[in-house]
């Protein structure tokens, strides 16, 4: 019952941060900038103090009784992490939904699941390593997955080529109004680089989640403390980042700019700021349930390709292609679903 639950979970917050974006789709009159930082404000700082304070006794006094160390690394991993989440956005805005989380996610799983044992490997910090990995059958079946995932990728990305040749140039703008292909994809993969680091930070923020539980708080909240010092991190860099954007581009205007709908776009760039931060509130609760952060991570990544891909199809992304392209998008689409899965299944291996 408790894996039914954690699967459940995953899905919801795998269904928020896939549809995430629809609502930005509403913003008028915004440049990319000032529509993803407003947003930004509620999904890095406004929601997750609201959930932390909803869930987490004294989360305040939990996080000023923490370590430099632990706060300092949980930060850093979170700046690196909103790098990630920067380059997502940039992904959605030059590819589309489904391609561009398809491509981001799909690196993001193959990285999480490589980076930590290359990194015992040289820091000798952990019999964990690659080297044992590679001997063992569960690491078969994450090198296997992540071998699977890049095939995928190489799919999507062979998809979105013939996108290109297949319409005029109207056309492929016509749902994705910057549509990319080169910048989409390189940002994709720095994106899925860069954003497998929330799940290194979540793990170097547990001795909050541990002290959170300790001061009575549900189980199942444990990592909302977590996430207030992961999101400051996303925070700072988007910030900065919007920011120079806003400068080079003239676009300060926009926040009072009276010629656009100005109410509208507040509300919906909050409605989509919000259903970000329910994917991680959620995640938490489906980590709490199946205990395998690892696999906790891979089984959210699938079920974010799966329900972004949808959508993708539903706001008709690929409309007009021939069925070469169609066929060639649904058989990398699944592609990365499989490479996910056997990524997942080799971590649970182990546990």
């Amino acid at each position: 019952m408790q894996a039914i639950l954690g699967i459940l979970f995953h899905f919801i917050g795998g269904f928020a941060s896939g549809s995430f974006y629809i609502p930005y789709k509403k913003v008028r009159g915004w440049s990319w900038e000032s529509y993803w930082i407003t947003g930004g404000i509620f999904s890095w700082l406004i929601v997750p103090l609201i959930a932390a304070w909803l869930t987490i006794p004294g989360f305040m006094d939990i996080i000023g009784n923490t370590d430099f160390s632990t706060l300092f690394w949980t930060y850093t991993l979170g700046v690196l992490w909103g790098i990630g989440g920067l380059t997502f956005g940039l992904s959605m805005r030059y590819l589309g939904m489904s391609l561009g989380m398809a491509v981001a996610l799909g690196f993001c799983s193959a990285f999480g699941a490589l980076i930590p044992p290359i990194y015992r490997e040289f820091t000798g910090g952990s019999e964990d390593n690659f080297s044992r990995m590679v001997q063992q059958p569960s690491g078969h079946f994450i090198l296997l997955g992540v071998v699977v995932c890049l095939l995928g990728i190489a799919i999507c990305g062979r998809a979105g080529m013939f996108k290109e040749d297949d319409l005029p140039e109207e056309k492929k703008k016509e749902h994705i109004k910057e549509f990319d292909l080169k910048k989409g994809l390189t940002v994709a993969i720095i994106s899925g680089i860069l954003s497998a680091c929330m799940s290194f930070a979540i793990a170097a923020g547990e001795p909050m989640g541990r002290a959170a539980v300790e001061n009575q708080a549900n189980p199942l909240f444990r990592n909302n403390v977590i996430f207030v010092i992961i999101m400051l991190g996303g925070l700072t860099t988007n910030f900065i980042w919007c920011m120079i954007l806003n400068t080079r581009n003239k676009t300060f205007g926009d926040y009072t700019n009276r010629n656009t709908p100005l109410v509208n776009n507040y509300v919906f760039a909050a409605i989509a700021g919000t259903t970000w931060f329910l994917q991680f509130f959620f995640y938490g609760m489906g980590e709490s349930k199946l205990e395998n952060a690892p696999s906790s991570w891979i089984l959210h990544m699938a079920f974010i390709i799966l329900i972004s891909s949808l959508w993708g199809f539903a706001l008709k992304e690929w409309k007009g292609v021939s069925k070469k392209t169609l066929t060639t998008i649904l058989i990398g689409i699944t592609t990365i679903i499989i490479s996910v899965m056997l990524v997942g299944y080799g971590n649970s291996l182990d546990k």
